[in-house]
């Protein structure tokens, strides 16, 4: 068998074509000491300043930004940003690379309930007409997934929609109610 990106074989494309089809928001975000504009181009660094300001605006960022003190010129050090502020600076970073593919790994498990939604919706925008894998424990973040596929010790050991996997009343149906019960 092969991988494959929209039908192409991965082995017949370039690497950096590859990794740019893939855009990834973590549990541990990575800014750098650099402007926040700097911070959101990191991923497409031609990107104009008319872009980067859209894609913040998208994502909800645009309204913290521009309340700090030299807003999107503000230089990052330090641990000036709340973890939900910088989750949203990564988003609006993967929203302005538009990638084909996302990959979302517990991308709302550090921060609180009330980032959470802002990083919720921003995360909706940036899943639309996209392939998503995403890793979650926050049932919350995956239940208006195509497929959840539930995994035990590396097993899949369910799979289904948020709603059929709550008729099986298993192993997804018992987390399910453990945290919204």
């Amino acid at each position: 068998g092969c991988i494959r990106v929209d039908g192409h074989d991965i082995n017949t494309v370039t690497r950096d074509s590859l990794r740019s089809s893939f855009g990834m928001v973590l549990q541990d975000t990575y800014l750098f000491e650099g402007t926040i504009a700097e911070n959101i181009a990191y991923g497409k660094p031609d990107a104009s300043r008319e872009a980067i300001i859209a894609a913040a605006k998208k994502s909800g960022a645009h309204e913290f930004i521009i309340r700090l003190n030299k807003g999107y010129d503000r230089v990052l050090h330090g641990s000036i940003l709340s973890q939900g502020q910088r989750q949203l600076l990564s988003i609006t970073r993967v929203l302005l690379m538009n990638p084909r593919v996302l990959i979302l790994d517990e991308a709302t498990s550090s921060i609180d309930t009330v980032s959470e939604q802002h990083v919720n919706h921003a995360m909706h925008l940036l899943m639309e007409g996209k392939t998503s894998f995403i890793i979650a424990h926050r049932l919350s973040t995956i239940i208006d997934a195509d497929l959840i596929l539930v995994m035990e010790q590396g097993n899949i050991i369910e799979q289904g929609t948020h709603e059929e996997l709550l008729n099986k009343n298993g192993a997804y149906a018992q987390l399910f109610n453990s945290q919204f019960a």
